[in-house]
C-alpha cells in the first residue's frame, strides 16, 4: 500500500543501503582517525570534485552529479549534515569550542534547523498545489530536483507535526561523552524512544511527500539505520548517528545518483504514482519529465498533471494523508508526555531532563563518562 515493489533486486538494494550505512557509521564513530577521513577529509575532497565538476571536468554537464543532483537542496542538506557530524565530534572528544558549555545547545540548533528546512519544504508543496488547483485537496508539481509532487492538505499537517517535533527534543544541554575507551559516542540521554519515533514518522512522511522518488532509500533504510543501532547496541546515541548516516547517505547519493534513479536497483516508486508500474513508468521516466518541466518554467503549472494523466499514472494520495496524521498523533504524544513529565517534576524541559528513570535514558547514562 506504500510501496510499489516490484521485483527482489528491489529489496536487495534497501539491505544493501542499509547494511552500508551501519558498517560506514561504525567506522565513524568508534574512532577519531576513522570520523575524521570520513566526516573531514572525504567531504573535503568531493567539495574539490563538485567544484571541478562545475567547471567542466569530469564530464561536465553529463556528470551525473550535475546532471541529477545539482539542485541546492542536496548540497545545503550534505553540508549541513557534515557540520552537524563534526560538532558531535568537538563535542564528544572536547574539541575546541566542544568543551564550552554554551556549545551543548549546538546539536538542538542543528536538528531544529533542519527539521524547519524541511517544513518550509512542506509548506512549499502545500502553495503549490493551491496555486495550481485553487485548493488543498491535492495537485501535481514538479520540482527543481526533478521530481513529480502531489502537494495538499497532507503537507500542512506534516509542517506543523514537524513544528511540534522541534519541541519535542529535551534535555538539550546534558549531553555527555560515553565512557569506553575511545569515546566512541556523544551521548543525549533524554532522547528517548519518544522522541525518535515521534521524529522517524515525520521525517518518513516528509521524504514520502517531497522526495517520493528517493524515499525508499533516504525514507526508509537511511531512518531504520540509527534507529537499529540505537535499539540494539547504541542506546543514547541517536542523534549523533541519524546525522553520520544522512552525511554519508548524501555523499553516496550525491556522487553515484543513477544507484536510485535507474538500473536493477533504482528507488521503488510510492503509491501516490498510481498505475505507474503498469504502465511501465520508471523512476527514470519521472525524473526525465520532470526535469524538462520545470527547466521549461511550467513546474507549478497544470502541465504537471497533464503529464501525469499522459503517464497512465493516477493519483494516489491516500498513504500520503494517512501517514501525515499518524506523523501528527506521534507528535502531539510526544510532546504531551513531555509536558506530563515537566509538570510532574516543576522543571523546564530543555535545559532539564524529564525522563529520567525510564529504561532508555538510564541505558544511556550507563554508558556515560560521569
Amino acid at each position: 500500500m506504500i510501496f510499489q515493489i516490484t521485483n527482489l533486486w528491489q529489496i536487495l538494494g534497501w539491505f544493501l543501503v542499509f547494511a552500508g550505512l551501519i558498517v560506514m557509521n561504525e567506522l565513524g564513530r568508534r574512532t577519531k582517525l576513522g570520523g575524521l577521513i570520513i566526516f573531514v577529509v572525504i567531504p573535503s575532497i568531493l567539495t574539490v570534485y563538485f567544484i571541478l565538476a562545475h567547471a567542466g571536468l569530469f564530464g561536465g554537464h553529463d556528470n551525473p552529479t550535475v546532471a541529477y543532483m545539482d539542485g541546492w537542496f542536496h548540497y545545503f542538506k550534505l553540508y549541513a549534515a557534515d557540520i552537524g557530524c563534526v560538532g558531535f565530534m568537538m563535542i564528544k572528544y572536547k574539541w575546541g569550542i566542544g568543551k564550552e558549555k554554551w556549545f551543548a545547545w549546538f546539536p538542538w540548533a542543528i536538528v531544529a534547523a533542519n527539521i524547519m528546512i524541511a517544513n518550509v519544504s512542506d509548506m512549499e508543496s502545500a502553495l503549490a498545489a493551491y496555486k495550481i488547483s485553487g485548493d488543498l485537496a491535492g495537485a501535481w508539481w514538479a520540482s527543481n530536483e526533478g521530481v513529480f509532487l502531489y502537494g495538499g492538505w497532507w503537507n500542512v499537517v506534516n509542517a506543523l507535526a514537524g513544528m511540534i517535533n522541534i519541541f519535542c527534543m529535551t534535555g538539550c544541554v546534558h549531553l555527555y561523552t560515553s565512557k569506553d575507551k575511545n569515546k566512541s559516542d556523544m551521548l543525549w540521554p533524554d532522547m528517548t524512544i519518544w522522541f525518535i519515533i515521534a521524529y522517524d514518522i515525520w521525517n518518513f512522511e516528509y521524504t514520502y511527500l517531497n522526495l517520493p522518488t528517493h524515499t525508499w532509500y533516504c525514507g526508509v533504510a537511511l531512518l531504520l539505520a540509527p534507529t537499529f543501532a540505537n535499539a540494539l547496541w547504541n542506546k543514547g546515541a541517536w542523534i549523533q548517528n541519524r546525522a553520520n548516516t544522512l552525511a554519508i547517505w548524501c555523499m553516496w547519493a550525491q556522487v553515484v545518483p543513477l544507484f536510485q534513479l535507474k538500473g536493477i536497483f533504482a528507488a521503488v516508486l510510492p503509491s501516490v504514482y498510481g498505475g505507474a508500474t503498469a504502465a511501465g513508468v520508471t523512476t527514470m521516466d519521472l525524473y526525465e519529465k520532470a526535469i524538462a518541466l520545470y527547466n521549461a518554467g511550467d513546474g507549478k503549472t497544470v502541465k504537471a498533471g497533464q503529464i501525469i494523466q499522459s503517464m497512465g499514472i493516477t493519483a494516489d494520495p491516500r498513504m500520503q494523508g494517512f501517514v501525515a496524521m499518524l506523523a501528527l498523533a506521534a507528535n502531539v504524544l510526544c510532546i504531551s508526555v513531555i509536558i506530563r513529565n515537566a509538570v510532574k517534576l516543576g522543571k523546564n524541559p530543555y535545559s532539564n531532563e524529564v525522563f529520567k528513570g525510564t529504561g532508555d535514558y538510564e541505558e544511556a547514562m550507563q554508558r556515560a563518562e560521569i
